[in-house]
C-alpha cells in the first residue's frame, strides 16, 4: 500500500519506519524544516506533501501524526482520500485547554478551574486576585520547560515564577494556561476511534515527566512511560473519563488515537488535558504492544471500520535516551552531539525492533552505522515488555545497556513508583 506520512516534528516518525519495514511504499513529509535531516536513508521523504496526492491516490493511506492539520484532513476526506488523524475540533481540544474543559464538563466529566492567557501579565494579575496552588502549562505539546506545579496554597511561588518569565523576552510572549492544582495520581486512558466507535483495547499509561529519578527536577516532555492494555469496558476510569466522550468524537468525525490525562483521587478522576493525536513516547509503546500489522490497523481506523487488534498481554515500558541540550533548548543551530555515532552493542534476536528512532539517520557510506542527526537531544527510545511489571522493567533496562551514546541521559526508575506505591492506591479507589 502507498502511504503518505505527514508529520510536524517527527512525534511519531519511527512509525513511518515501521510501515517501511512492513513492506509499504512510504513517503514522509516533515513540516519543520529544522527536523528534516532526521531518518535520512531510513525512510523515503518528500518536501511537498500536496504534490504527492496523485501518487498516494484514493486507494492509499494518508497518516497525520500531529494536531494542526484539521482543515486539510476534512478537505482530503471530502475529496475521497483515506485519512488517519484528527479533525478541526479535535485539534482545538489540545490547543485550547480552557475550551477542552468546557467540552469535558458538557459530557459529564469532573473539571477544575482552567484559564488560558494570551499575555503573561494577565496571568500574573489573575493569580494575585485568585490566590491558590496553580499549575502553569503551555498549550499543545511545545517544550514543557516553562511548566511548573505550584506548591503554596496562596500561589506565591507561581507568582514568582510568572514574574520571572515576564522579564524573559523568549518566554513572556508564550500563551499559557493556569489550571487549579489537584493532589492525586496522574494516569492516562486512551483508545483509537474510527469516526463512529472505539477500535481495539483500552490503553492505560503512567507518565514520568520529571528529568531526574525520584520525580525531581524540571518538567520535560516525557522521560518514559509505563502502559498496559485492557478490554474491560467496565473499568471505572474508562467509564468515567473516556467513554462519555464517544458521542463528541463521533460528532467531530475523529479518526485516530485519543487520550485523556487525569489526576485521580478519592473524589474521582479529574481530566487535565486531551491528546487527540499520537502521543510521544506512548506511540513507541503501542509499537511494542501491538502484534497486528500497523498498515492494516491504521487503514481500518481511517476507513471507519472495525478491527480486531492483536496485542501482547502484560506491561510495557518505554524510556527516552537523550543527550544535551535536552531538556532545554539551545540558541546555537548545532550542538557538540550533532553527527556523533550511535552504537549498539551485542544486540540479539529481536532487539532492534525495540529501539525506536527520532533524531537518528543512517550513514550513507555504511548502512550499519547510525548517527545523531539533530540538535534537540531526543535521540531514540527503548521499549520492553513483561507479563509482570518487574519483568518489563528488567527487559527494558537490559536492552538499554546495549545502547552506547557518549553522555547519554535517561531515567533508571521508570515504572517503579507505580509498582511501589501508586498501583495499590488506584486499586483501593477502584480504578484498577
Amino acid at each position: 500500500m502507498r502511504i503518505l506520512f505527514i508529520s510536524n516534528d517527527l512525534i511519531a516518525g519511527n512509525l513511518a519506519r515501521r510501515l517501511v519495514d512492513e513492506g509499504h511504499e512510504v513517503k514522509l513529509y516533515v513540516h519543520e524544516r529544522a527536523r528534516r535531516g532526521n531518518l535520512d536513508f531510513i525512510v523515503p521523504k518528500t518536501t511537498n506533501w500536496k504534490a504527492e496526492l496523485p501518487w498516494v491516490g484514493k486507494n492509499g493511506l494518508i497518516v497525520f501524526d500531529d494536531v494542526g492539520w484539521g482543515k486539510e484532513q476534512s478537505k482530503l476526506r471530502k475529496q475521497g482520500y483515506t485519512v488517519f488523524g484528527g479533525s478541526v475540533e479535535g485539534d482545538r481540544l489540545e490547543t485550547d485547554r480552557e475550551y477542552a474543559q468546557i467540552i469535558f464538563s458538557k459530557y459529564g466529566l469532573k473539571t477544575k478551574e482552567t484559564k488560558d492567557f494570551e499575555a503573561m501579565y494577565d496571568a500574573i494579575e489573575y493569580v494575585e486576585k485568585n490566590p491558590k496552588a496553580w499549575v502553569v502549562k503551555q498549550n499543545g505539546h511545545a517544550s514543557k520547560s516553562i511548566n511548573y506545579v505550584g506548591f503554596f496554597e496562596d500561589g506565591r511561588d507561581v507568582l514568582s515564577v510568572l514574574k520571572n518569565y515576564l522579564t524573559n523576552p523568549k518566554i513572556n510572549k508564550e500563551r499559557i494556561t493556569l489550571q487549579e492544582k489537584i493532589n492525586g495520581i496522574e494516569i492516562g486512558v486512551g483508545r483509537y476511534f474510527n469516526g463512529t466507535d472505539w477500535v481495539g483495547p483500552i490503553e492505560f499509561n503512567i507518565e514520568h515527566k520529571k528529568f531526574f529519578p525520584g520525580d525531581i527536577g524540571p518538567t520535560t516532555s516525557e522521560m518514559g512511560t509505563l502502559a498496559w492494555y485492557s478490554e474491560d469496558e467496565n473499568n471505572k476510569l474508562f467509564k468515567e473519563v473516556l467513554n462519555p466522550l464517544a458521542p463528541y468524537l463521533r460528532e467531530i468525525d475523529f479518526r485516530g488515537d485519543f487520550e485523556i490525562n487525569c489526576i485521580v483521587d478519592e473524589e474521582g478522576a479529574w481530566p487535565l488535558e486531551a491528546t487527540p493525536r499520537f502521543g510521544s513516547p506512548i506511540i513507541h509503546l503501542h509499537d511494542e504492544i501491538h502484534v497486528s500489522p500497523w498498515g492494516e490497523f491504521l487503514y481500518a481506523v481511517a476507513r471507519g471500520e472495525k478491527y480486531d487488534l492483536k496485542y501482547k498481554k502484560g506491561y510495557g515500558l518505554v524510556v527516552l535516551i537523550a543527550v544535551p541540550p535536552f531538556p532545554y533548548t539551545k540558541k546555537e543551530p548545532s550542538s557538540e552531539f550533532y553527527g556523533m555515532n550511535v552504537f549498539f552493542h551485542n544486540l540479539t534476536g529481536e532487539d532492534p525492533e525495540h529501539i525506536h528512532f527520532e533524531e537518528i539517520s543512517r550513514d550513507v557510506d555504511n548502512v550499519n552505522q547510525f548517527y545523531i542527526s539533530d540538535n534537540r537531544g531526543y535521540v531514540l527510545y527503548v521499549t520492553g515488555m513483561g507479563e509482570t511489571l518487574p519483568l518489563a522493567i528488567e527487559d527494558t533496562y537490559n536492552r538499554i545497556d546495549k545502547v552506547i551514546i557518549p553522555k547519554m541521559i535517561y531515567r533508571n526508575d521508570v515504572g517503579r513508583r507505580f509498582m511501589d506505591r501508586d498501583e495499590k492506591r488506584l486499586r483501593d479507589w477502584g480504578y484498577l
